[in-house]
């Protein structure tokens, strides 16, 4: 099977590896990179996003780990628009989460205008780090929590005491 996934992957996290875990899992995988313009497009608040070339080059890393240990091929390819890729025919396969899959249900109808089949929508959960909030980047990049979910020591919500660090 030809699988699809995509996103900005800034900075990578125990999400998007249970998404790229699933991928693995099902064929090869094609992961679309958003573009540092549709990064900035796509975002729901503002935050900084490093360079295409730097998150291409961590998540090159992280995907082969996964092909390694699968035996499935992979490619990255850059995204320019927000139904990147996955309106190809070839991909028989489109990885969401939860807040993408209607995304991916956009993707099927413009797939049937151009006269291809639908594609097969995988919702895979999202992750939940130690406080019981979904893993997200934003929250990795505001050092809330680490990649893995583990609260931020004084970043769980609730005040620091003086004299200690949590």
């Amino acid at each position: 099977m030809k699988v699809a996934l995509g996103g900005t992957f800034d900075p990578i996290h125990d999400g998007h590896r249970k998404l790229f875990e699933h991928a693995f899992e099902l064929g090869d995988v094609t992961v679309g990179l958003t573009s540092d313009e549709l990064a900035g497009r796509t975002r729901d608040e503002p935050r900084p996003v490093r360079p295409f070339e730097a998150r291409l080059t961590d998540l090159e890393a992280e995907l082969a780990n996964f092909a390694d240990e699968s035996g499935r091929e992979f490619d990255v390819r850059r995204l320019t628009e927000p139904t990147g890729i996955a309106t190809e025919p070839r991909f028989d396969v489109l990885i969401v989460s939860p807040e993408t899959e209607a995304g991916g249900r956009q993707i099927n109808e413009l797939r049937e205008e151009n006269g291809d089949d639908p594609l097969e929508i995988e919702v895979v959960d999202h992750v939940r780090a130690e406080d019981g909030d979904i893993i997200s980047s934003t929250r990795v990049v505001r050092g809330e929590i680490d990649e893995h979910g583990n609260v931020t020591p004084g970043r769980d919500g609730r005040p620091m005491e003086a004299g200690h660090d949590d």
